[in-house]
């Protein structure tokens, strides 16, 4: 890998090239075993559930989505456009719940991308425990896309293709043989939205099976979240100059990607045609209705995904006083610091975690040392 900048200061994380398989063999290697996440491996069993059992969720639950909305309309910005004005109702609960799809299409394909990422690690990672880990978190991303591929196929049938946005950062942190790329890209830019988006979900979406499912996938996705602070803890402090502002110019490209065209109606232009709605038209409407006042108002919101995706950067010590005012612009950034480390979703999956132990354990509940988001931390 010598053409390649890793950034590594804890062995934890040091890596070789994917085809380096030999080194996966040394003698040596095998005995070098960190102990930095053993507690979010060994809570694997507290927070197993089975997309397929129905014990744990029954994707036969019904919802009447040609009258009724999945989301409400308040969260579907077209619809208060001028462009979106003629529609019929019956029309207009098409295009939410076709807006619906597109955001679940996206989680499933960022699933995807989670899986293979995780994958990507095994091939790489030296140490056995990160391996390890690295392993369990494919399992779990695995059973995410079952889980999100079943929904998208009771409610819709089949999903809509990735956005060009997203589709392309997947594949570069898929793809990037740098480990720091994989990392802050995956576990804490893509899990950080998509916490945000979870949550979101769970306190609004007014179909049960959707609640359910999100409060199950974020069960797994907070330990997730995990992975990438322990690297931030015992990476971010030890960086140069340099490396710092390598790490933090990235993140904060990828953030600026991300915002501006994450939603941009070009990514949901396939939606439009349906409704006999020009995308061109529907994104000149959104550029006056979106003003950086409304992002910031928006912002305010504890579930908003850009919100906790730069408490997230934040928290990880990824941003600093150098990119603090890029991020100011958008949230008041003393208020995201004095917060505290918990990230929204916390409690939410914490209740889920109750519940698969009840499930999983049942009456021997009350005998198991007391797995939660903190402890693992």
């Amino acid at each position: 890998m010598s053409e390649v900048r890793q950034i590594t200061k804890d062995n934890a994380y040091d890596a070789v090239a994917p085809d380096d398989f030999p080194s996966m063999m040394d003698v040596d290697r095998y005995g070098a075993r960190s102990t930095a996440f053993d507690k979010i491996i060994s809570a694997t069993h507290d927070h197993f559930w089975d997309p397929l059992d129905t014990k744990y969720i029954d994707f036969s639950e019904g919802f009447d989505i040609e009258n009724e909305m999945i989301l409400p309309e308040e969260l579907v910005l077209e619809l208060t456009l001028p462009s979106f004005q003629a529609l019929t109702q019956k029309q207009r609960v098409r295009f939410a719940n076709e807006s619906a799809r597109w955001i679940l299409s996206a989680i499933l394909h960022g699933e995807q991308g989670a899986l293979n990422l995780s994958a990507s690690l095994c091939h790489i990672l030296r140490d056995p425990g990160a391996q390890e880990y690295a392993a369990n978190q494919t399992r779990e991303e695995a059973r995410h896309v079952t889980a999100f591929a079943k929904y998208v196929q009771a409610r819709w049938g089949k999903p809509l293709p990735v956005g060009q946005t997203l589709g392309d950062l997947l594949t570069d942190i898929v793809g990037a043989p740098e480990v720091y790329k994989k990392i802050v890209g995956m576990q804490m830019l893509v899990e950080g939205l998509a916490m945000g988006a979870f949550a979101m979900l769970y306190s609004t979406a007014r179909d049960p099976l959707l609640v359910k499912l999100t409060q199950l996938v974020m069960t797994d996705e907070a330990f997730h979240h995990k992975f990438g602070k322990i690297w931030a803890d015992r990476t971010i402090p030890k960086l140069s100059k340099e490396e710092q502002e390598i790490i933090e110019d990235w993140a904060a490209s990828c953030f600026q990607t991300l915002l501006f065209n994450l939603v941009n109606p070009e990514q949901k232009k396939i939606l439009y045609g349906e409704f006999g709605l020009d995308w061109q038209q529907v994104q000149n409407e959104m550029i006056e209705a979106i003003s950086d006042e409304k992002r910031r108002e928006d912002m305010k919101q504890s579930t908003n995904i850009f919100r906790v995706l730069i408490k997230t950067l934040l928290k990880a010590g990824i941003i600093t006083e150098r990119t603090k005012a890029f991020y100011a612009v958008y949230v008041d950034m003393d208020e995201l610091k004095g917060e505290g480390d918990r990230m929204v979703g916390d409690d939410i999956a914490e209740d889920g975690i109750r519940f698969l132990q009840k499930i999983n354990f049942g009456a021997n509940v009350d005998a198991l040392r007391n797995v939660t988001i903190s402890a693992a931390e």
